[in-house]
């Protein structure tokens, strides 16, 4: 096995990453060690290097949350995953697993939870460190990079749609067709839903049309709200993936009465909402985050039967800076996907050990 490892590093919120040459980790018992192929580029890696959410992670640290590849090693008490098993180290690298929310099946609301790529190191590196019974299982004949965005992305717009609580049939509005976006059409289709897709960027227009939504509009040249309730009446469900709060906005007027909204984006910042609206019409806002494992091993097999594919493009690590530039200013089509199983040779030189759980 290697000795060392290559990382893009957050040393300072704000700051580009840096690439380092570091120990490979050692998986610890209950442990298991994964050498990366692949690994998405999410937005809430921006936010974490640029620390502006309330909740901050710890610099040092690697970020990555949307890890790919294959079991190098095994510690000591793991049973049921075993060495070259294919998996993928999501967001929710761990949880409590006996309050209330993860008995309850709502693990990813457990208070004790800790994140890959924010509270543990991530998966822009070489190899990461996962917790066994967290990891998604990548179903035979997806490759690596193709399934990445699903361990964040994918699993984050189907659970959002799940809790719209939309029945084949229904409409829903998609606000934002981005890496999180697209990959929502793809899954309300899949689900039986009437899709109308919102963005501002004609491009990410016809991408949602190629990919089954039945009607767009850009809401920098047309009111969203005005257009929706014509030609629908309103939705039955709205998903907002956008990082504006202007669509946030907008999207509690975008549903129809008894209808429901879940927030996906992370903007920084607050929106306004009407009580009185809220309330006459009968309207659900709900917050959602990423899923659940069973929601991910479902998100998987959507993809697994060819019902959703990520549009993406690949990078060298060594792209992230410039990666992270394009995302600020949303000229990202899809995903971004960084290619570690190609990466060149590690830098010299080395560079302190971090935490890893």
């Amino acid at each position: 096995m290697d000795k060392t490892m290559k990382a893009a590093v957050v040393r300072a919120f704000g700051e580009p990453l840096v690439i380092e040459e570091m120990p490979v980790p050692r998986p610890g018992p209950g442990q298991i060690l994964v050498k990366v192929a692949a690994c998405g580029v999410c937005h809430t890696d921006l936010h974490a290097a640029q620390g502006d959410w309330p909740v901050k992670p710890k610099p040092p640290f690697i970020p990555g949350h949307e890890g790919v590849g294959t079991v190098a090693a095994v510690g000591t008490g793991v049973t049921f995953v075993r060495e070259g098993d294919r998996v993928g180290v999501p967001w929710l690298y761990s949880a409590c697993g006996h309050c209330s929310h993860c008995l309850g099946g709502w693990e990813t609301l457990c208070e004790s939870q800790q994140n890959t790529g924010y509270s543990v190191n991530g998966s822009f590196a070489d190899y990461v460190i996962a917790d066994p019974n967290y990891v998604g299982h990548i179903p035979d004949g997806l490759g690596f990079a193709e399934v990445s965005p699903v361990l964040c992305a994918g699993v984050t717009v189907y659970k959002g749609l799940k809790v719209t609580d939309t029945k084949p049939g229904d409409w829903v509005a998609i606000s934002g067709i981005g890496g999180l976006g697209h990959m929502a059409v793809q899954y309300a289709v899949a689900m039986g839903l009437h899709v109308v897709a919102v963005d501002v960027d004609d491009a990410k227009l016809r991408l949602a049309s190629q990919l089954g939504a039945a009607l767009t509009v850009n809401a920098r040249t047309t009111d969203p709200v005005a257009f929706i309730r014509a030609a629908i009446g309103g939705a039955h469900g709205v998903l907002v993936t956008a990082v504006s709060t202007t669509a946030f906005a907008q999207a509690m007027r975008m549903a129809r009465r008894g209808g429901t909204v879940v927030l996906n984006g992370l903007p920084p910042g607050d929106f306004p909402l009407s009580i009185f609206d809220t309330v006459l019409n009968g309207v659900t806002v709900r917050g959602s985050i990423v899923g659940t494992r069973l929601d991910l091993q479902e998100a998987l097999d959507f993809a697994a039967h060819g019902r959703v594919r990520a549009t993406f493009q690949m990078e060298p690590l060594e792209s992230i800076n410039d990666v992270f530039d394009r995302m600020r200013r949303g000229a990202i089509e899809g995903r971004v996907v960084l290619d570690l199983a190609a990466a060149p040779a590690p830098l010299s030189g080395t560079a302190p050990a971090m935490a890893t759980a």
